[in-house]
């Protein structure tokens, strides 16, 4: 076994008490920036190249410690604020998610909706302000300094999308306790309850940036969408909360946009980091160009 163990994964034997003298199997998991490991009843996160030009670990550390209380995620049991190395408890039984998960196994799109309710309401405090228009200017300045083009047209629709931070700046959110990058492999399904993971991104944020980012990349239908409000809310949908998850399934587009063509410049080998971008701005653009867009913006400017 010690052949397929990485240098650094051994490091991280000695490093964590829980770990020490651990002679057994060892399993890859997802990710797409970082490498996650399951070791025995734990998993390990050992952070990617270049992700501490964007990751603030210690902040991330604590979000993960307060979701864990807030019931959504796995125990913490090591986080170090400065390598970036996290164990967690490994949840047994459970699936991890896709699009094609969330479109078969029944009930998942509720149980997710329960389990950013429970989180949003927890009442904790994330060290962070998950700030949308204030991160693209920080990532458009991270790459300003790499050799990578912008899809064409990105700063017309930044500029379009003034009018969307106007309808959401007349009525402003409570902020809350949000995961703020709900993929859907940051998800587990046990079929009773939805775990959430990987904090990276967590911060003060309006909670529906989650349910609208979910549904973005969960590819859920006008139906998903329906039942993963109506679990969070315990009712219907007001015009004004749809209208908000819409207006964040095209504003998360815009964001993750440059966030792929940070990992395209940092040669992240885990996926085609252009044909992401330019995949995700396209959705964009063509959410924006709806015909029902316009009156998702309105709604949320009415409140």
């Amino acid at each position: 076994m010690g052949d397929i163990i990485e240098p650094d994964l051994k490091a991280a034997f000695s490093e964590v008490p829980e770990l020490a003298g651990y002679a057994g199997p060892v399993e890859r998991l997802g990710g797409l920036t970082n490498r996650v490991y399951r070791v025995g009843g734990f998993c390990v996160r050992l952070p990617g190249e270049g992700t501490e030009e964007y990751i603030n670990r210690a902040n991330e550390a604590v979000a993960a410690r307060e979701a864990a209380r807030a019931g959504v995620s796995p125990e913490v049991i090591h986080a170090d604020a400065v390598s970036g190395l996290m164990v967690t408890r490994f949840i047994e039984g459970a699936v991890i998610m896709s699009p094609q998960n969330f479109a078969s196994r029944k009930g998942s799109p509720a149980r997710a909706g329960e389990a950013f309710a429970r989180l949003h309401a927890s009442g904790a405090e994330f060290p962070f302000r998950f700030e949308l228009f204030a991160m693209i200017d920080e990532y458009l300045g991270v790459l300003s300094t790499k050799d990578v083009e912008l899809p064409d047209g990105y700063h017309g629709v930044v500029k379009e999308a003034e009018g969307v931070r106007a309808a959401l700046d007349a009525h402003p959110a409570a902020l809350a306790p949000c995961h703020c990058d709900p993929l859907c492999e940051n998800f587990l399904d046990t079929g009773e309850t939805m775990w959430i993971v990987d904090w990276e991104y967590s911060g003060m944020n309006d909670p529906l940036w989650d349910l609208g980012d979910l549904s973005v990349e969960g590819v859920f239908s006008d139906a998903q969408d329906m039942e993963m409000m109506e679990a969070y809310f315990g009712r219907a949908p007001s015009a004004a909360e749809h209208g908000r998850v819409v207006i964040y399934k095209a504003m998360c587009d815009l964001l993750w946009t440059l966030w792929g063509l940070i990992q395209l410049a940092n040669n992240n080998p885990a996926d085609d980091f252009r044909a992401y971008a330019d995949g995700r701005f396209g959705r964009c653009k063509a959410l924006m160009a709806s015909p029902d867009f316009a009156g998702h913006v309105e709604a949320v400017r009415k409140g």
